[in-house]
């Protein structure tokens, strides 16, 4: 399997995506578009595609913002499996052809996601109920049309969704790390940490957080397998 990883800086990397990747023996290749344009054969070679975190916003006048919209709008018809992180997730709604628009209130640190029923019969939720997850944003998206809500926060309804059965986003941030939240916090531009509702401890929930993104993503690996035929030996 071979998966395109968007990033949107060197602080907003795929994280405990990148392990799982490799225990599931996927080869991965990032794209950086804002510094340097992508090769289009790649892209038509992957299997799946993430789009991955940033502290821009998805309304943002800028070419690469552009062009990955248009990459999820070409993955989605060519039936690859999409996955996007926080600002991914926003791209993935404005692809989808709903608005990105500020949330009542920045969300930035671990804060309680609720899975909903829907979650329960996901192929990569079922079995989440409450978790204590990693958030950074300030922005939101209105629901698209045929999308399944899959979780929510208290301060931020749409936490998840999923649209058809390959396309999947996500408003937090299981990828992370502990050295990203710290890259995170240490780095201006992207930093809300002062804005944050308490001090960000980056270790206090790392072990589940390491546990949820190795089911989760795991889960997405074992989906991506199925959905092409690849059969495991």
């Amino acid at each position: 399997m071979r998966v395109l990883a968007f990033r949107h800086s060197p602080a907003d990397d795929l994280g405990l995506i990148r392990e799982v990747l490799e225990a599931h023996g996927f080869a991965y290749q990032c794209a950086d578009l804002y510094s340097a344009p992508s090769d289009e054969a790649v892209f038509r070679d992957s299997d799946a595609v993430i789009f991955l975190g940033g502290a821009m916003s998805a309304n943002d006048d800028l070419p690469f913002i552009h062009r990955e919209i248009e990459y999820i709008r070409a993955a989605i018809a060519l039936g690859k499996s999409v996955l996007g992180i926080c600002l991914g997730a926003q791209l993935i709604a404005t692809a989808l052809g709903k608005q990105v628009f500020p949330n009542p209130s920045k969300e930035i640190g671990w804060a309680q996601v609720e899975f909903n029923g829907a979650a329960q019969n996901d192929a990569l939720l079922h079995g989440l109920t409450s978790e204590v997850i990693f958030h950074w944003h300030g922005e939101t998206f209105d629901l698209p049309q045929g999308a399944c809500l899959l979780a929510s926060s208290a301060a931020c309804r749409h936490q998840a969704f999923r649209f058809g059965d390959r396309v999947y986003a996500f408003q937090f941030h299981l990828e992370v790390t502990p050295e990203m939240i710290l890259q995170w916090c240490a780095e201006d531009e992207a930093c809300g940490a002062r804005e944050a509702a308490e001090p960000i401890d980056p270790y206090t929930h790392s072990a589940r957080a390491m546990a949820l993104a190795r089911t989760v993503f795991g889960r997405w690996c074992d989906l991506i397998n199925l959905q092409t035929g690849r059969v495991l030996e």
